[in-house]
């Protein structure tokens, strides 16, 4: 669903999270494989996808360049046709909605050899540069100008070469696999990102014919194929690791009891030892299930966000939330974006004790939150204030939850099923809200 400026979450507090709740496809490995589907002069079937904005902002991103698409909900389910493409650009109106649609410059460049892409948007959580994804392409013999906003890239033909990235940037590391697929010769990126979600955009390539290795590890070998040797694919994806992660902290949070399911636990693994550092309990009850629980106050942790399999920065302002009410002072460190404590501002107005220095936060745990009315200054935290809620003493209300939409389906649904008390509600519907309670 696409929310309105003016919809907001109202949330009653202090209520144990109870039950059980499914993990839905992971969002950022569902964008790039249908962004790696225009590669094909053929049809591919992407399942496992979950109904988020970013997927409709995607699809619009397709539908302009000329795939035809066709996003079957009931049976989650994604079906592109990139048969005939009818253009190279992909404008500013969709791609500075979402980064993630930024990657269809190597799709673009690998298949047509020229592509105008906008600059990417997305959450204004601190600098993305784009200059490692443009030296990458460039590395392959494509040449990369940014003209009024766009990137225009042009090669006469792609050729394989030895990258090392400065960072292990996960959209770079995208973009050039994609480039690579269809180079003449071999491809090697050195220090390059080895997310669950890289190695997924690997299997999917691999599906379609592309010859890949080494995805999960510091370097990836792309030989290129012929466009012939691509065709289409039906493939699912794997869950995402962030919305599990989220509900673990939900219900941890609430001092709850509850069942994740459809998880890779693997994916989680920092993440979830933290959480038993701090007090909880998790149990696996299937290689696809887990138990997790906490029955008294959370214990202080410390942790520094890296790149993955390092603390992911996408549960940093989740596990902040936790740190808020646990016993002791914690120390969060964000080591990848400089704008990624604005929920700090948002924790304060419901009584946290936080000092921030730089990008390091000390979290003196208090004994409860209180509710209030905050907002989402991203997706993730977003998702972090509504835990906070769920954790806070009263009523709270967030708002510009359009945030919240981009990453998790049927958020208050999950929530509620699993015993929370949550609303969705318009601003004009309050009234009716109050008269309810």
């Amino acid at each position: 669903m696409r929310a309105e400026s003016s919809e907001k979450f109202i949330i009653n507090g202090q209520v144990p999270l109870n039950g059980e709740v499914s993990i839905a496809g992971a969002k950022n490995a569902v964008l790039k494989h249908m962004a790696a589907a225009l590669l094909v002069k053929d049809v591919s079937v992407i399942c496992n996808v979950p109904e988020l904005t970013d997927v409709e902002i995607m699809i619009d991103v397709l539908n302009e360049l000329g795939a035809k698409t066709d996003y079957n909900r009931a049976e989650k389910c994604v079906t592109i046709d990139a048969t005939n493409l009818t253009s190279i650009m992909a404008s500013d109106e969709f791609v500075s909605k979402m980064r993630a649609s930024f990657v269809v410059l190597g799709s673009l460049i690998g298949r047509e050899h020229e592509a105008v892409v906008a600059l990417p948007g997305g959450c204004a959580i601190g600098a993305r540069r784009v200059n490692f994804h443009l030296k990458g392409i460039e590395a392959l013999g494509g040449e990369c100008k940014v003209i009024d906003g766009y990137v225009h890239a042009k090669a006469k033909r792609l050729i394989g070469a030895d990258i090392c990235l400065d960072i292990p940037s996960v959209g770079a590391t995208e973009n050039i696999m994609l480039a690579a697929v269809l180079a003449e010769g071999v491809t090697h990126i050195q220090n390059c990102a080895q997310e669950p979600e890289i190695v997924d955009l690997a299997n999917f390539l691999k599906a379609m014919g592309a010859d890949i290795t080494g995805a999960g590890t510091n370097q990836i070998t792309i030989t290129g194929v012929k466009q012939e040797q691509l065709h289409g694919v039906r493939y699912t994806t794997i869950p995402d690791r962030i919305e599990a992660g989220t509900y673990m902290s939900a219900i941890i949070g609430t001092g709850g009891k509850g069942i994740i399911r459809n998880i890779f636990p693997n994916h989680l693994t920092i993440f979830t030892g933290k959480l038993l550092e701090m007090g909880s309990k998790i149990k696996l009850l299937d290689p696809n299930t887990i138990e997790v629980s906490a029955n008294q106050r959370l214990n202080a942790e410390n942790f520094i966000t890296q790149p993955y399999p390092g603390f992911p920065t996408d549960l940093q302002a989740l596990a902040m939330v936790l740190l808020s009410t646990a016993n002791g002072v914690s120390v969060v460190t964000e080591s990848l974006y400089e704008n990624r404590f604005m929920h700090i501002n948002e924790l304060w107005k419901m009584g946290a004790n936080i000092k921030q220095d730089k990008n390091h936060a000390i979290i003196k745990g208090v004994e409860n939150l209180v509710g209030t009315q905050v907002t989402s200054t991203d997706l993730r935290a977003g998702a972090a204030m509504v835990v906070a809620g769920l954790m806070a003493i009263g009523e709270t209300e967030v708002g510009a939850i359009h945030h919240i939409d981009r990453g998790y389906e049927n958020f208050v649904n999950k929530l509620q099923n699993l015993g929370a008390k949550i609303e969705r509600v318009k601003e004009f519907d309050r009234s009716l809200h109050d008269a309810k309670i």
